[in-house]
């Protein structure tokens, strides 16, 4: 893995959280049984009306000190919900599987659909912790841009219309060496004190003000921290289920949220950038076959270093009907092995990814360490088909050229090698083609009734694609026009474009 550094807004010792919590508020027995049956109804109902009524996706983040009780307080929760409409996953671990995918990948995949919950036993936070930065062989968070990751993430999938509640169990040293002592005297529940729990422990001060720093800096208005005293576990499990019902509640009654919490204030004037650029380059037949077997080879040894070396790829096609996308991916892959790259071919989302975050359905593909992933059409259909055809409000896909901007900042930070590629056609070029097409009983397949609606709309999707270019060229993620009436000069250009990155990311 390479990681990149990002700025990120400084931390200068805020607002502490947690070192003036008072820490030994408790509950009497007789009264934390009568308020747990009450709560847990509640809580019961309103489960179901987030099903069935206001379809809004929850995800409640457990955080804290080891041995806070994180596990105790999950099982008093969901005591009181439905198993069918709510999964729990406990993320602490690292395995291979997530260590070699950018960090945010593994969140991505729990995400619940419309109207269900999930309780994450430690969550994205984690990071922030000495041992666990270990695993991944990071030395900072700062370097790896965590924080500005992190409140991206938050940030779209509330503005999204999700819930994020986020407890933090805290504990005072004493009582957290009290309970690793008992944990250890009993054979059954020995094994779940590690060495790290001793050792945060041992450093608690030092953990303490990592954790205030996370807290500080992921603390926002629409996703706070809540802090909860766990020493006292009554008392504990009465204000989270409290917590909860009060999150739950203050949602329920915002509604359904149809404008992006966050306004994208867009401007008006970009340079108009296919108009600038002629698609007719050309390639003779002898130099096009040179040229495709030199670049074809070169690509077959790269992608055998790209996995030697553990680095991975997104390649990305967009561009006009009848382009040519996949011709110019089958010679791309074509000498690669196949063990070691996917092609993803984008279509309308189906119904459980439109019950998710729209960039749900991209990031679960996100390829793993020494792989190479292939989007023919991408993300970027919210800012194009999505627009021009008005499946999707405006508020909320003009939003989407910075949450695309931090995703794939995201995955550049992980050490992603990211290429995307516009095909840019004239218009009598595509009406050629497609009437090939359509004459050719072989090829009927290749057009469909939209294509010739989408070219109605040509000149929409012209300003659409120079705004999606203009937002969305960044040095780390560029945007590379390919000229592509010649299908061959597309091939070759193309080809050569990845080959060169991939040999100067992986000097």
């Amino acid at each position: 893995m390479l990681y990149f550094v990002c700025i990120i807004k400084p931390y200068e010792n805020g607002e502490k959280m947690l070192a003036d919590i008072d820490l030994t508020q408790s509950l009497d027995k007789k009264e934390y049984k009568s308020q747990l049956k009450e709560l847990e109804a509640t809580l019961g109902n309103l489960q179901q009306t987030l099903l069935q009524q206001a379809k809004v996706p929850v995800v409640i983040v457990f955080e804290g000190w080891g041995a806070s009780g994180k596990g105790t307080s999950i099982s008093r929760v969901v005591n009181a919900l439905d198993p069918r409409y709510f999964d729990i996953r406990t993320t602490g671990k690292t395995n291979e599987e997530k260590l070699m995918r950018p960090f945010l990948w593994s969140f991505w995949t729990y995400l619940p659909p419309k109207g269900q919950i999930v309780i994450l036993d430690k969550s994205w936070h984690r990071l922030i912790m000495p041992y666990v930065r270990d695993s991944w062989g990071i030395s900072s968070t700062e370097s790896y841009g965590f924080y500005s990751d992190v409140n991206a993430f938050e940030r779209q999938l509330t503005d999204d219309g999700a819930l994020i509640i986020k407890l933090f169990l805290h504990i005072s040293q004493d009582e957290q060496r009290r309970r690793f002592k008992s944990l250890e005297k009993d054979p059954t529940t020995a094994w779940r004190v590690k060495p790290h729990d001793w050792e945060q422990n041992e450093k608690y001060d030092q953990n303490l003000r990592l954790f205030e720093k996370m807290l500080n800096m992921t603390q926002t208005k629409v996703n706070p921290w809540h802090v909860i005293e766990a020493e006292d576990k009554k008392f504990a499990a009465v204000k989270i289920l409290k917590t909860i019902i009060a999150s739950i509640e203050a949602r329920l009654d915002k509604g359904t949220i149809e404008a992006p919490l966050t306004i994208d204030n867009r401007p008006q004037d970009y340079p108009r950038i296919l108009q600038g650029i002629s698609p007719d380059k050309n390639i003779d037949d002898t130099k096009y076959k040179e040229e495709l077997a030199e670049y074809q080879t070169r690509m077959h040894m790269l992608g055998n270093k790209l996995y030697a070396k553990r680095r991975s790829a997104i390649i990305v096609y967009e561009g006009w009907d009848a382009a040519g996308k996949g011709g110019n991916i089958k010679r791309l892959t074509s000498e690669l092995d196949p063990r070691c790259y996917a092609v993803v071919p984008i279509g309308p989302p189906r119904p459980y990814e439109l019950s998710r975050h729209y960039l749900w359905r991209f990031m679960v593909k996100t390829p793993k360490d020494g792989h190479i992933t292939i989007f023919d059409r991408s993300w970027y259909g919210r800012v194009l088909v999505e627009r021009i055809d008005e499946l999707t409000p405006e508020p909320i896909w003009s939003r989407a050229y910075r949450e695309i901007n931090e995703m794939e900042q995201h995955l550049v930070n992980h050490g992603v090698v990211l290429l995307k590629f516009w095909l840019h056609i004239d218009k009598d070029e595509q009406l050629r083609r497609f009437e090939d097409r359509q004459n050719d009983p072989s090829k009927h397949h290749k057009i469909t009734e939209a294509d010739w609606r989408n070219r109605e709309n040509w000149h929409k999707y012209e300003e659409a694609v120079d705004e999606m270019l203009a937002r969305t060229h960044n040095p780390h993620a560029p945007w590379i026009i390919v000229e592509s009436n010649s299908k061959k000069f597309a091939r070759v250009k193309v080809l050569q474009t990845v080959t060169d990155a991939l040999d100067d990311a992986l000097r």
